[in-house]
């Protein structure tokens, strides 16, 4: 799907023509960044690293909506969907401790997951490993009935260490996350939007549609309530109920907020 043209808000654009593994659409109010890498089936790799890490510090200094999506079907060609089959197997079976200790992949992952603004992973056919944990870092998921989710990690001799055995587990529950992380279980379409996983299936020629229809909802919304908003849910148990209340008393002294309840009372009228 053709995304629009709008005109710049603050004039601040990300610069992806060095991008070899991403592809980035830039609108005043979101970015779209699609994983590129088809002949691997979108496999992380370093310069895929290296380029969200660009993408996150551009949305860190220009908060905005991140909608991540990976290959989309191409039935004309017979080419199935992906969104990411995991991490570059020729490249990690040659990485030893201290690669590991560095934390390549959570490190950017929760980079994604710490976004200002919300981050939506539109979801089709296989989101396998560092594919998932990073569909995982998302705020929300959409998916198609072809997706296929799973941490195959541990039959290659590993774990799955960028994120997936907590968020999983916050996201599915403890039952089902150790079927997909010690027993090797891949998830379904239906069965992700049956544990909670995604929030809905819709076909693959919506899949974008979906996206962007969730990012104007988001939109519509006041964005410095949003962004407050998602950094205290995010927040500790121990520190609430106190930093709601100092959160809450930011927004009460915004501009936005005496905008838009007027409005609210103005319409009300009518």
């Amino acid at each position: 799907m053709a995304e629009p043209e709008t005109a710049d808000d603050d004039g601040a654009r990300l610069d992806a023509s060095g991008f070899t593994a991403l592809r980035v659409t830039e609108r005043d109010d979101r970015l779209h960044v699609q994983l590129d890498r088809p002949a691997v089936r979108n496999a992380i790799d370093a310069a895929m690293v290296e380029e969200l890490h660009a993408v996150c510090a551009h949305l860190e200094a220009h908060p905005k909506v991140l909608i991540l999506s990976g290959t989309p079907a191409d039935p004309a060609a017979g080419a199935k969907g992906v969104f990411a089959s995991g991490a570059d197997i020729a490249q990690l079976r040659e990485r030893r401790r201290d690669d590991a200790l560095a934390g390549i992949n959570s490190t950017v992952f929760d980079r994604v997951a710490r976004l200002p603004m919300p981050v939506i992973a539109a979801l089709e056919g296989y989101a396998l490993g560092g594919g998932a944990e990073l569909a995982y870092a998302a705020d929300f998921r959409i998916g198609t009935p072809s997706l296929r989710v799973g941490n195959p990690e541990t039959g290659l001799g590993i774990m799955a260490a960028a994120g997936a055995t907590w968020r999983l587990r916050e996201l599915v529950g403890e039952p089902l996350a150790k079927q997909v992380l010690l027993a090797g279980r891949v998830l379904t379409g239906p069965e992700c939007l049956d544990a909670g996983l995604v929030s809905e299936l819709v076909e693959p020629e919506a899949l974008l549609d979906a996206a962007n229809a969730l990012a104007d909802r988001i939109a519509a919304q006041d964005p410095l309530a949003v962004r407050i908003s998602k950094a205290v849910f995010h927040t500790p148990r121990e520190a609430h109920p106190l930093i709601d209340t100092l959160a809450q008393g930011i927004l009460f002294e915004s501009q936005a907020k005496f905008d838009r309840m007027q409005q609210f009372l103005e319409r009300k009228k009518k």
